[in-house]
């Protein structure tokens, strides 16, 4: 493990701490302390991992920071139960302190956070296994989240490796980790993972389901599968990416398409359907897999089996088959007090992308919308960690409430720690996009906090202000040294700011 994988002693910010009025609890932030005085306080994914020179622990994880929140013996409910009552829990609380940074007048409070989970709007992914997760809600009202995909393969990567990525991740600003590993030691990699993450953690059980099969499709079964739920749920991971929606009406839809299914989770369930002639487990055992995640307060997250792998297959028959039938089990799922995210496409051209969104929040009853870019175009080989976000940012100002990133060896490789790095703060950079354009009431003081320190020259304020602070400063400082009044885009005489505030009259030179 990289001793310097949370070492920030070069940048002017720390961890604080706001307490709760309603519950016991402190909400940790990160102050950004700026060169004019000011401070700005920035929503925070990192936990405890922001001290100068922390070094994760693997062996002993991280402090238990919800186990406190509830009394021993109480019994117990998914969030959406406790919304439906009328109970504002210490869950919403702390999400509603995060959401607004701190701020009382933002308009995000406990209440509305409540309401939100009650009417399905909005979840809160906490398994009363994964005492060491933060609470954080997913919701269009609220921050647009991103998640980031790590997991091994057959072909490598071990449980250090692993554990990295996923702290690497949290420490770039994702909101969410999915472990898709597919290769050996896939517990114990779970395991690492879920005790040493600041953040909720979603799989796809079928992975590990199929493995137990041996990797044959053909022996799969529903107690297999119902045994990787469970053991898994045990463990702690937060949300489920389940397959329930592919019926064996699509497959024809779908074989007929330029690229067919490009899905795990999806072309898995759509071979067992055909090698055994019924419908899918997972659609008519749901039922039961509801009342697995209820025990946990588990979210859904209805994987989207038939997202178009290509332009050329996007709003398809076959995609838009599905999204009704996940509309169905949203309702489903509900009636058991479950939450329930619906993930998205995929491969769509910006003029589509607004359709994705409507038929979506119409079939789905407004459930939280959670999608891979889309990808706007199919040719971006090596760089369509760009071509999702323009497409994520698209479809998260329209209102979806999580982007799943995407790295530059998407189609191509598992990502390294630097792709991972660059493809957090891509999607960041997404995320932050449409809240500004969704008008989210903390999205634009940071904006602001930069514009100010660009135009007053303060570098050290711009650096701490960025989403990647070290690759601003190593970047400016390959040209230019600090204190410089003008950039080395323009130099000393051409800076257009520079010259602006020699006017007279300007208030701010």
């Amino acid at each position: 493990m990289d001793s310097k994988l949370f070492n920030f002693p070069q940048f002017s910010s720390r961890k604080i701490e706001i307490p709760g009025t309603l519950h016991d609890i402190r909400v940790g932030m990160r102050e950004v302390a700026l060169q004019n005085g000011e401070k700005i306080v920035l929503y925070d994914t990192t936990g405890p991992y922001t001290r100068e020179g922390y070094v994760p622990d693997i062996e002993r994880g991280l402090p238990r920071l919800k186990e406190a929140w509830h009394r021993p013996g109480e019994e117990f409910h998914t969030q959406m139960w406790y919304a439906r009552q009328g109970i504002v829990t210490p869950e919403m609380e702390y999400v509603a302190i995060r959401e607004s940074c701190g701020d009382p007048g933002s308009g995000i409070t406990p209440e509305t956070v409540r309401q939100d989970v009650a009417a399905g709007r909005a979840v809160i992914p906490c398994n009363r296994n994964h005492p060491e997760a933060e609470p954080m809600i997913i919701g269009s009202r609220y921050l647009v989240k991103i998640n980031a995909n790590i997991g091994n393969s057959k072909l490598g990567s071990g449980l250090d490796e692993e554990v990295e990525k996923a702290l690497w991740s949290v420490r770039w600003g994702a909101d969410t980790v999915m472990d898709l590993s597919t290769g050996s030691n896939i517990h114990a990699i779970r395991e690492a993972i879920l005790r040493n993450t600041p953040t909720p953690i979603g799989t796809v059980p079928m992975y590990q389901a199929l493995e137990k099969a041996g990797g044959r499709v053909e022996k799969l079964t529903w107690e297999m599968y119902r045994d990787t739920l469970i053991e898994q749920a045990e463990q702690g991971v937060d949300y489920f990416t389940i397959h329930a929606g592919i019926l064996r009406r699509h497959i024809p839809l779908a074989l007929d398409r330029t690229t067919g299914i490009v899905s795990r989770g999806g072309s898995i369930m759509a071979k067992w359907m055909s090698i055994n002639d019924c419908e899918s487990f997972l659609y008519t055992h749901f039922e039961e897999i509801c009342e697995i995640m209820k025990r946990y307060d588990i979210a859904f997250s209805l994987g989207d089996g038939l997202r178009p792998g290509s332009l050329a297959d996007a709003n398809d028959a076959a995609q838009f088959g599905e999204l009704e039938t996940l509309g169905e089990l949203t309702r489903t799922a509900w009636k058991h007090d479950v939450q329930v995210i619906i993930e998205g496409p995929g491969h769509v051209p910006m003029n589509r992308i607004r359709e994705n969104m409507e038929r979506q929040v119409e079939q789905c009853h407004g459930a939280p919308f959670y999608t891979l870019g889309p990808l706007v175009c199919d040719i971006g080989a090596g760089y369509d960690h760009v071509t999702a976000a323009i497409g994520g940012a698209i479809i998260g100002a329209l209102g979806t409430a999580m982007l799943c990133y995407v790295t530059t060896k998407e189609h191509l490789a598992l990502p390294n720690r630097d792709d991972v790095r660059e493809g957090v703060v891509t999607f960041k950079i997404a995320a932050h996009a449409a809240d500004i354009a969704k008008g989210h009431p903390a999205a634009m003081a940071r904006d602001k906090a930069m514009s100010r320190a660009r135009y007053e020259f303060r570098w050290a304020d711009q650096f701490n202000l960025s989403l990647d602070p070290e690759r601003a400063a190593r970047m400016h400082h390959e040209m230019i040294t600090d204190g410089a009044d003008h950039c080395a885009m323009c130099g000393p005489d051409f800076c257009a700011m520079k010259i602006t505030r020699s006017i007279d009259g300007d208030p701010k030179k």
